[in-house]
């Protein structure tokens, strides 16, 4: 289960695991934003960084590698095959 953060009124889950630290560059605006965020909703800015991380893996995970879906209702030659061996 992971721990919940508070911040200010904003409650949130926090992710579990260790964390590195990385360099990425932002535009000025993107900077001046997320500064603005932080001293509005007292949030890190790092955290947005790893939420905005967080949504564009979700988005593209079907370009990752990982557990792949079965068709329902029709069963593959090497599943027959593997079947068969049983």
């Amino acid at each position: 289960m992971e721990p919940i953060a508070t911040y200010g009124s904003l409650m949130y889950l926090l992710p579990m695991g260790k964390k590195v630290a990385t360099t990425v560059y932002i535009t000025e605006k993107q900077q001046n934003l997320l500064k603005e965020l932080n001293e509005r909703s007292k949030v890190p800015i790092a955290e947005y960084i790893r939420q905005g991380i967080d949504l564009v893996l979700d988005k593209y995970s079907e370009m990752l590698p990982g557990q792949m879906d079965l068709p329902l209702g029709k069963k593959s030659r090497n599943t027959q095959e593997q079947h068969a061996e049983l």
